[in-house]
C-alpha cells in the first residue's frame, strides 16, 4: 500500500494549504470636515511572510436604505498598502464592492511586512451637494497570509 502524500500548496492558486486568514471590518461615522478621513479596515502583515488580498467590501448607510445610491458624494474610497494607493483602487467615489453581497473576488499579492488599510476620506469642496451624503461607512479587507520558505523553512 502506496501512502498518500499531502500536498504542501493548493494545486490552483499555489497558496499554502496552511496558509491563515485575515478578515477586518468596521462601521462608523462618515468622514466630515472635522474628521477628514478614517481607517475601515486594516491588516499588518509581520516580517516574512507572504499576502494575498482576496476581497474588500464597502458599506453606507445611503446604499443599504436605497441600492441605487452608489455614489458617495464627498467621500472618497481608498485601499493602501504601506501608506501608497493599492492598483487599481487609486481613488473612487462609489461602491464598488457592496457588503453583504458577494462582490467580484480578487487575488493581488501584497510586499512582506505591509500595512494594508482600507480608508474613507471627506474631499468635500464645501458647496451645496448634489448627491445624498453618507452619516455611515463601513469598509472589509479579507485575505490570506502565510510563512515565506525563503527565509528559512517551515514555522
Amino acid at each position: 500500500m502506496t501512502a498518500t502524500l499531502v500536498e504542501p500548496v493548493c494545486h490552483l492558486c499555489g497558496i499554502p494549504v496552511d496558509a491563515g486568514y485575515f478578515d477586518s471590518s468596521s462601521i462608523v461615522e462618515a468622514p466630515n470636515a472635522g474628521n477628514p478621513e478614517v481607517i475601515l479596515a486594516s491588516f499588518q502583515l509581520h516580517p516574512n511572510y507572504c499576502c494575498v488580498l482576496q476581497y474588500f467590501a464597502q458599506f453606507t448607510d445611503e446604499h443599504a436604505r436605497d441600492p441605487v445610491q452608489v455614489q458617495t458624494g464627498d467621500i472618497e474610497w481608498q485601499i493602501r498598502s504601506n501608506g501608497q494607493p493599492l492598483a487599481p483602487w487609486l481613488k473612487f467615489n462609489h461602491i464598488i464592492n457592496p457588503w453583504g453581497i458577494n462582490g467580484f473576488p480578487i487575488n493581488v499579492r501584497l510586499r512582506e511586512s505591509c500595512l494594508l488599510e482600507f480608508v474613507a476620506r471627506f474631499v468635500g469642496t464645501g458647496s451645496i451637494p448634489l448627491l445624498l451624503t453618507p452619516s455611515l461607512v463601513g469598509g472589509r479587507l479579507l485575505g490570506r497570509f502565510w510563512y515565506n520558505d525563503a527565509f528559512g523553512g517551515h514555522t
